[in-house]
């Protein structure tokens, strides 16, 4: 049975795009979310695949015969062919929704989330390094803010998009900000700090409003060469997450590590190093860039 050893996150640092094919309403590339709470995610099928290509686990990487092997490589990973093949000892869940970033009158924008997100964290947080947040409770119809965040406040109310609601100092929102900010933004006390002001949690509902019409959408079209305008049914619109959005997910090492020599203890070494890539489409056009942090859950 698997044992979960990190959390990783997703930081997206421009617009994001993992799609679900085609959709059925006037969005023509949505989104993937979850069935159960319509939240987008990653699968972590997709962080897997960036995450080998980034360490450059090509076929020959993981070849024994081949001047390139990694033996590391070849047991988090895996093999094909048909005699000596074997999975790799990698599991990574899917990466769920921890903050969506939506347009604030003041502040700018919040990092926003919600009771059901933080609750599920906590329990990943439990899982991996024993950290016992109190659970967040949800106040009907307000927002809670960290006990030292006045800055997208005004008079006792926030404004995201056309919603206004009441807002209270909450002292376990200040420690899910300050977990949350040390993982994500390690060593860098301007962005801890800046999260920290921005950080918002919303009722579940709210949330959920937000998480269905708060991501970007945009209008793209090809060009007819000939006439110099839209080509005949060339008017299509996408979904993405907002540059600032934040998942989060489990990784875990638990074998098989086949004929390659090497062990758990390898295989957990190339989840040391934090790493800029690249994920989903529009790679060309400077979508999908991202960072990938691995944490063990703890205080960093």
């Amino acid at each position: 049975m698997a044992v979960a050893d990190r959390l990783y996150w997703l930081h997206a640092l421009t617009p994001l795009h993992v799609g679900a094919g085609k959709g059925n309403g006037y969005i023509d590339l949505p989104l993937i979310r979850e069935k159960v709470t319509g939240y987008p995610f990653v699968p972590g099928s997709s962080t897997k695949g960036v995450f080998a290509d980034d360490l450059r686990a090509t076929d020959d990487a993981r070849n024994p015969n081949k001047p390139e092997y990694r033996p590391e490589l070849q047991a988090a990973f895996g093999t094909g062919g048909d005699n000596d093949a074997n999975a790799g000892s990698l599991m990574f869940t899917d990466a769920r929704l921890v903050c969506l970033p939506v347009r604030s009158l003041y502040g700018t924008f919040a990092w926003c989330t919600c009771p059901l997100i933080l609750a599920r964290l906590r329990r990943d947080l439990a899982l991996i390094s024993g950290t016992n947040l109190p659970a967040p409770c949800e106040i009907a119809g307000q927002a809670l803010v960290p006990d030292t965040s006045t800055v997208l406040q005004r008079n006792g109310s926030i404004f995201l998009e056309d919603l206004q609601l009441s807002v209270q100092q909450s002292g376990p929102a200040s420690q899910f900000a300050e977990v949350i900010s040390a993982q994500v933004f390690k060593n860098d006390a301007a962005w801890c700090q800046l999260f920290k002001e921005r950080f918002l949690v919303l009722p579940d509902d709210v949330f959920s409003f937000l998480a269905e019409t708060g991501t970007e959408v945009q209008a793209h079209v090809r060009i007819d060469p000939d006439y110099k305008r839209v080509a005949r049914g060339a008017l299509w619109y996408e979904e993405s997450l907002p540059a600032e959005s934040i998942l989060s997910g489990v990784v875990s090492c638990a074998g098989p590590y086949g004929k390659s020599g090497a062990g758990r203890a390898d295989v957990l070494r190339l989840l040391n190093d934090d790493r800029t890539v690249q994920m989903g489409g529009k790679a060309t056009t400077g979508k999908g860039q991202l960072r990938l942090l691995f944490r063990d859950g703890g205080a960093q």
